[in-house]
């Protein structure tokens, strides 16, 4: 009997989450934007409760648990997801505009693509409150209804988050359902990735092992956002005082995000300056491990393999990668062009930290997530990896033969 009654709750909210979806569709860009500006208006004055709620999950949350850092909110943080919903309602308009040139075909047909709203937009994650904000954020500014399921671990800071949310929505006489919050539990994960009708994409976000569940399992269509198992290789001619500078930001910045980074490659012409170049990272309590490859360590650890030759680096990333994001560190351009050739990942660095891929950081606002897939969207994932297509077909009567 409970789970039938979470199975009607979940089917009630996700109808209207539908129909929450059509309504914000047909407001036009300066009514989106300025909603996304309410709704960093509404995270700034709830930060009282919104911090509050998540001091509460975190000491709810076992200390050594590695998603912790993730979890964790503070004035700054807080302040950095309203100012994330601010770039997001600057940004320009992505409905309505033409993908392809208008044409006009032989018989007489005009035709043109444009792109439109998604529709209802799931998002299961984890212990990312962030999360909550910036996919709400980017499904309002692009017409779309969110439907979010979060961790458990997070559930009273989302709830915080959202209750701000509704605020600002119930001001601009929509519904509350347009972000819509389903329980934190298994069984509304799994009405959810089964809602076909009534959600049209389904976006998880986290661990390899949630992406993986969510894959199997789900009937509607999925857009997977990778876990990151990030490289950096150093090349013979590396510059080693910028190889230890960017290697250090890669994987010290945050661990905890995927963007980290996980193994470092090193020419063996290098080796005498390993301990130069590892310096900064080991001065700050990282731990290398060799023989250890293809972990996404979301910690303090970092593999580590000497390498004979380029193509041996490259081969190390096709092997153990992730299609994250990749690096290399080398003074020479033909060098460099060659991995972004050669190299298979969504984010292709040389001389930069693989920490640089953020939504906000290439200029999106914020990120639903980074897309490691090949389909519709790939990296990080903006306003315009939440469209989709119309044709637009008109003619003075024209007539098929």
């Amino acid at each position: 009997m409970a789970s039938e009654t979470v199975r009607d709750d979940v089917q009630m909210s996700l109808r209207a989450a539908r129909a929450a979806a059509r309504t914000v569709s047909l407001l036009d860009d300066d009514a989106r934007a300025a909603l996304v500006r309410a709704f960093a208006a509404a995270l700034r004055g709830a930060a009282g409760p919104i911090l509050e709620a998540n001091a509460a999950d975190v000491a709810a949350m076992a200390g050594e648990d590695p998603r912790r850092d993730r979890l964790t909110l503070n004035p700054a943080r807080l302040e950095a997801i309203a100012a994330a919903a601010e770039a997001v309602a600057g940004l320009p308009d992505v409905l309505g505009r033409d993908l392809d040139p208008p044409r006009t075909m032989p018989s007489g047909i005009r035709i043109r693509r444009v792109s439109v709203p998604l529709g209802t937009v799931g998002c299961i994650y984890e212990a990312r409150p962030n999360v909550t904000a910036d996919v709400a954020s980017l499904c309002l500014r692009t017409g779309n209804a969110a439907v979010l399921k979060g961790g458990r671990e997070a559930d009273r800071t989302n709830r915080a988050v959202v209750a701000a949310l509704h605020a600002a929505l119930r001001e601009a006489g929509l519904p509350e359902a347009t972000v819509t919050l389903l329980p934190p539990t298994h069984e509304a994960a799994a009405e959810l990735m089964r809602a076909e009708g009534l959600v049209d994409v389904v976006i998880p976000r986290g661990s390899a092992r949630l992406i993986r569940a969510v894959r199997e399992a789900a009937t509607v269509p999925v857009i997977e956002t990778g876990a990151g198992v990030c490289h950096m290789y150093l090349h013979s001619d590396a510059d080693p005082v910028l190889a230890a500078r960017v290697a250090d930001n890669a994987k010290t910045r945050r661990v905890s995000v995927c963007n980290a980074l996980d193994c470092l490659l090193v020419h063996r012409a290098l080796e005498p300056l390993l301990p130069e170049i590892l310096r900064p990272m080991l001065e700050k309590g990282v731990t290398v491990h060799e023989d250890d490859y293809g972990r996404e360590w979301l910690s303090m650890n970092l593999s580590l393999r000497i390498v004979d030759s380029y193509e041996e680096a490259v081969a190390h990333i096709a092997q153990y990668g992730s299609g994250h994001s990749e690096a290399i560190v080398t003074r020479d351009p033909a060098v460099a062009d060659r991995f972004r050739r050669e190299v298979d990942a969504a984010c292709v660095y040389v001389n930069t930290p693989t920490s640089f891929t953020d939504g906000g950081e290439f200029g999106l606002g914020a990120e639903i997530g980074i897309s490691t897939q090949k389909l519709h969207a790939r990296g990080p994932m903006g306003p315009a990896a939440l469209t989709t297509c119309k044709w637009l077909i008109d003619s003075e009567g024209a007539i098929r033969p």
